[in-house]
């Protein structure tokens, strides 16, 4: 029997938390840094060096010895430079252990090493990272030792941003400041802050780490690159939501406490659809917060897998043939009294507030689909989006059956005059309780749902940050509200002309609502009719970054200037490149070291039998055949590989950026494919105890 763990009693135990800190620092100082937090107050350096005195001290008793100023580069994970207490020996040869407030305010990462997209050069290594004071400092506890980790903006020396957090920031202070001002107009005065709130729902895969160690393309690249399917993959549904293997289950609890520990509310957990695949997700927390633990959650996912001998996969698509992973992106907005703008309430046609939030995102959504597309777009991402699997890769709204009904209500009559009902689900059974039934069903294809309260993104990839989608999604409805409230502010007659507005952003954005199957062909076709986006790659919805409108955008609001745009969308070009170019390295040396080899050997050992048998005077007419069938393969083997190697060489001729991005897309990717087919039939002749990697079935299946 494990050791029984009080989730109480640990939670938040490594956080230097709002009771901690109420705790700690003297009462003024504790009041100034809470209005620095809600209120966005500047902070006080004063106030800075009594709070890093404390926070050093309720580390060190935590066994910390360093502290990091822990951040988010446009790479696409955390980094973080250590530095201990210790100061300088004094002249008897002991020391004390310091932390100052400008230690705690300020850090210097090399800022030229990090993805700029132009905006820093080599020479120019001069970077910041600022304290987040909204997002709480933690103890890190692994083999390393204990690390007080600084929650960080990063940003060059110029000032542009570098990093995922600092435009999140800018653009909760726009949604917050145009929520207020939407507020205001319905008569509320007592809300003082509007958050975005979100949950995440982190999908990932965990294969034996031995296996793991066995495959280079899992270790460089993080997907499998070769692969025949196994007799048996997802068909018969007997994974999803099924009992959790013991294995599994011990690495679950291991990782539920460390998280937290960390202040993470992790609280679902169950097998996903695909065998060796599972997910995890925590309550919500406000974005800038929930953006800081979903980090942490890929980070602990990793460490602690390793302790448990498996390999956390978090790539989108680490296996073909079987579903890939995503990250359910839960946004919507909470006032700091508890009010959520997206609840409709029991009678939503009635509910004007609500119906006006509704309008404001259906004119935001369908206006920018291209940036929404852009934010989820990676490069793992191209092979779930559009598939039967994951949303598809044009962007639509679900909004279900009671609200589409208020919707067509207003377009048809301009008047709303009803709600659909619930009701109730009788099972047919009298020893089971009746259910209240919903409203509205489900939707699993759409990529943008309503689901009782909130929106679901669903279009997020695993390993990716959910800043961008959130950031995103913050702007492009704080610009939606604040051209309503320039309309709504000067009406004459206010109940006239929200009723009015209302009607004209559902009539003309009502083609971005689509309650029906996302994964079908016909959708599509609708799509292309409604003149809804369809963009089908990363590299073709990098250039919404640095369009006209979404420059005029992001700088109105403050979110990013123009130069900062154009460096994002060099730095995922660029990135775009190196992973595909990694990838295709990868299956050359594969294909020339491991897999040749083996077949050769096959081939050789067949042809010895084949000798040896008709020397005998023996029937080999089956064993000929597979020498053929093999021998050719391995003829398309070599032809396909050297294609791919004259297609990597012929990128160097090529000019970097988009250019190259496309030629590794179109020329580099497709050589690719083509060296994987005969690979994967090969994988299916030779004898497994000469294939050079454990197979799909050893890996999602033998965990």
């Amino acid at each position: 029997m494990s050791e029984a763990v009080n989730v109480v009693d640990i939670f938040g135990a490594n956080v230097f938390n709002d009771a901690v800190m109420a705790e700690r620092l003297p009462k003024k100082v504790y009041k100034e840094l809470r209005k620095t937090i809600d209120e966005g107050k500047e902070l006080d350096p004063m106030i800075a060096e009594v709070v890093a005195n404390a926070m050093k001290d309720w580390a060190i008793e935590k066994g910390a010895t360093h502290y990091t100023h822990w951040f988010q580069p446009l790479t696409g994970v955390t980094a973080e430079k250590h530095d201990a207490f210790i100061s300088a020996p004094k002249k008897d040869g002991s020391t004390i252990m310091e932390f100052s407030g400008k230690e705690l305010i300020k850090g210097e990462p090399d800022a030229s090493s990090f993805p700029s997209g132009g905006l820093r050069a080599t020479f120019e290594a001069r970077g910041y990272t600022a304290w987040d004071c909204t997002s709480p400092a933690f103890v890190r506890q692994d083999a390393a030792g204990a690390t007080l980790c600084i929650p960080t903006a990063f940003c060059s020396y110029t000032g542009e941003a570098l990093d995922q957090k600092t435009p999140l920031l800018r653009s909760m202070e726009a949604i917050n400041t145009q929520s207020l001002r939407l507020l205001k107009l319905f008569g509320n005065i007592s809300s003082k802050k509007v958050t975005p709130s979100v949950g995440p729902e982190q999908e990932y895969f965990l294969v034996d780490k031995n296996k793991y160690l066995q495959r280079k393309d899992l270790i460089y690249t993080g997907r499998t690159l070769f692969g025949a399917m196994p007799p048996k993959g997802q068909e018969l549904e007997d994974h999803y939501f099924g009992a959790i293997r013991e294995r599994i289950g011990s690495f679950m609890k291991d990782l539920n406490i460390e998280l937290w520990k960390l202040g993470v509310a992790a609280k679902t957990q169950h097998n996903e659809v695909a065998p060796a695949q599972h997910e995890i997700a925590p309550i919500y927390s406000e974005a800038n917060v929930a953006v800081d633990h979903n980090q942490l959650v890929m980070e602990t996912l990793k460490k602690v897998a390793g302790r448990h001998g498996l390999a956390c996969l978090l790539h989108e698509k680490p296996f073909a043939g079987v579903n890939g992973s995503g990250k359910h992106n839960n946004w919507s907005l909470t006032t700091d009294d508890g009010i959520n703008l997206l609840e409709p309430g029991k009678t939503p046609h009635e509910n004007i507030q609500f119906l006006l939030v509704l309008a404001c995102i259906l004119k935001a959504v369908d206006t920018h689909a291209d940036l929404l597309r852009e934010s989820a777009a990676d490069v793992g991402n191209d092979h779930r989006l559009g598939a039967n699997e994951a949303p598809p890769a044009i962007i639509s709204i679900f909004v279900g059956e009671q609200l589409e009904d208020v919707l067509t209500q207003l377009v048809s009559t301009g008047e709303a005059t009803h709600s659909l009902k619930g009701g109730t689900l009788y099972t047919g059974v009298k020893t089971l309780p009746d259910l209240a039934k919903d409203a509205t069903d489900r939707n699993r294809t759409s990529p943008f749902a309503f689901t009782g309260n909130k929106f679901e993104f669903r279009m997020v990839g695993s390993s990716d940050s959910i800043a961008a989608p959130n950031m995103v999604l913050n702007t492009i409805v704080a610009e939606a509200f604040d051209e309503a409230c320039n309309i709504l502010e000067k009406a004459e007659d206010f109940d006239l002309a929200v009723h009015d507005l209302i009607k004209q952003y559902v009539t003309e954005h009502q083609r971005i609502v689509f309650n029906g199957n996302g994964y079908s062909d016909e959708w599509v076709a609708e799509a292309e009719k409604r003149g809804l986006p369809n963009i089908k790659s990363m590299i073709e919805s990098i250039p919404a970054l640095v369009s006209d409108k979404a420059i005029k955008l992001f700088e109105t609001y403050g979110v990013f200037t123009k130069a900062e745009l154009e460096s994002r969308a060099e730095v995922l070009f660029e990135k775009y490149t190196k992973v595909i170019n990694i990838e295709a390295l990868t299956m050359a040396d594969m294909t020339g070291k491991q897999i040749i080899p083996a077949v050769i050997k096959y081939t050789k050992a067949l042809a010895d039998t084949v000798n040896s048998v008709l020397t005998a005077g023996g029937e080999a007419s089956v064993q000929v055949e597979l020498l053929n069938e093999a021998s050719a393969l391995l003829s398309d083997t070599k032809v396909a590989l050297s294609k791919l190697q004259t297609a990597l060489c012929e990128a160097e001729k090529v000019e970097e950026g988009e250019a190259l991005a496309a030629y590794y897309k179109d020329v580099v990717k497709a050589a690719m494919d083509e060296l994987r087919e005969p690979v994967d039939k090969l994988e299916m002749i030779v004898d497994k105890d000469l294939w050079p990697m454990p197979s799909y079935g050893d890996l999602i299946f033998e965990v």
